[in-house]
This record gives structure tokens, C-alpha cells and sequence, in this order.
């Protein structure tokens, strides 16, 4: 443990830069992820066709392994941020595209009728009700690709991408040195207090936005 903590000690700005561009990498692709499935989501939610193509299709990308993909975007993207991002991205739909066509869906159809008499028009429903209904379904995607981001982007040292991976990879690789295994340890214990520390971000960030009759 006097190992462990002397090492956290000694390399505490490299761990706050590291934690940064983890988190920051993380939050960056989660948004694009959710602009991209939610937009997909609002246009295929109608058609239980559409809606299992997209959800399909998203799955199939889940399937692909990490250090796969980004040997696939390396050549198309080179190394660092680029391909980073493009597969944090990749794999952040499939929650939040599953999550906002199953919240779209669940809205009670009486309430799109009572909205349609009152002369709502189709954008006015689906942004002042239909997505504030699904918005607790669509969060909890999110929070699940958050999560699963965290964990992935580890890998991405692999691409010269950006976080605590690099901190990972590089004390794995260095087996036999006396900071090796402190350095991989706090690397990991890293991912995990920051992947917690943002789902209760995610969580508040629910409470504040979601009106008080859907928490009820």
C-alpha cells in the first residue's frame, strides 16, 4: 500500500490530466452518441420495422470487438482522438437508441390523442410531450453507455487515445519494475471512481430534469 500510495503521490498531476481526458473523452462521445440515436429513434419509433432494423443494426456494432474496430478505424482515421471518439460513439447507440424507441413507444396513446385535439402539430408533441415522457428511458441509456464508454476507452491506448489507459497499458507492459503493478492498479481504480462519480452526475442530472409527476 506505501507503494500504491507513493506512486498516486509522486504522479498526481499526470493522474488529474489522465482523469480529465478520460472523463472529457467519455461525456463527448456519450453527447454525440445520444444526438445521433435519438434522432434515429424519433424517425423509426413508429415502425416496428424500422425500429428493430435500427436496433439490429446497432447491436451488430456492439458485437464487433474493440481492439477490432480500432484497427479498422486507424488506417481511415490514424491514431489518437479521431478513432477514439469514432468507437466510443459506435458503441454508445445501442442503449440509447433500444431506450428512446422502447420511452417513445410507451407513451400512452389517450395523451397523444388529447394532445392531436387541442391542435398540436407533430414536432410541437413529440417535443413537449413525447420526449419529456421517454426522457426518464432515454437517461437510463444513457447512464448504461456512459458506463460501458469508460471501461472501452481503456482500450484506446491501444490507438494512442486519450485517458487512464495509457496508464493501464503502460504498467502492464513494464510487468517486473517496481511501479508496474502500482501504476495499473490506480490506473483501474481510476476508471472505476470516475465511472461511478459520473452516473451520480447522470442521476442528478435526472432528478433536476425530469418533472416531478413521471419521478412520482
Amino acid at each position: 500500500m506505501d507503494t500504491l500510495w507513493s506512486f498516486v503521490v509522486s504522479r498526481r498531476e499526470q493522474l488529474l490530466t489522465d482523469s480529465y481526458l478520460h472523463v472529457s473523452a467519455v461525456v463527448q462521445s456519450v453527447i454525440i452518441a445520444t444526438l445521433i440515436a435519438v434522432a434515429v429513434a424519433i424517425v423509426v419509433y413508429r415502425s416496428p420495422f424500422g425500429a428493430a432494423a435500427a436496433t439490429a443494426s446497432a447491436s451488430a456494432i456492439l458485437t464487433v470487438p474493440s481492439f477490432a474496430l480500432l484497427g479498422l478505424l486507424i488506417p481511415l482515421l490514424g491514431l489518437g482522438v479521431a478513432p477514439t471518439i469514432v468507437a466510443l460513439v459506435l458503441y454508445a447507440l445501442l442503449p440509447i437508441v433500444r431506450n428512446t424507441v422502447l420511452g417513445l413507444s410507451s407513451v400512452d396513446p389517450a395523451v397523444i390523442d388529447a394532445a392531436r385535439g387541442m391542435g398540436m402539430g407533430r414536432l410541437r408533441m413529440l417535443s413537449t410531450i413525447e420526449l419529456p415522457l421517454a426522457w426518464p428511458s432515454i437517461l437510463a441509456g444513457i447512464r448504461v453507455s456512459a458506463q460501458m464508454s469508460m471501461g472501452i476507452l481503456a482500450l484506446a491506448a491501444y490507438a494512442k487515445g486519450p485517458g487512464l489507459g495509457n496508464l493501464i497499458f503502460s504498467g502492464l507492459a513494464r510487468l517486473g519494475s517496481p511501479n508496474a503493478i502500482p501504476q495499473a492498479i490506480t490506473g483501474t481504480v481510476a476508471v472505476v471512481v470516475l465511472a461511478l462519480a459520473l452516473d451520480g452526475v447522470l442521476v442528478a442530472l435526472g432528478k433536476f430534469t425530469t418533472s416531478r409527476g413521471i419521478r412520482d
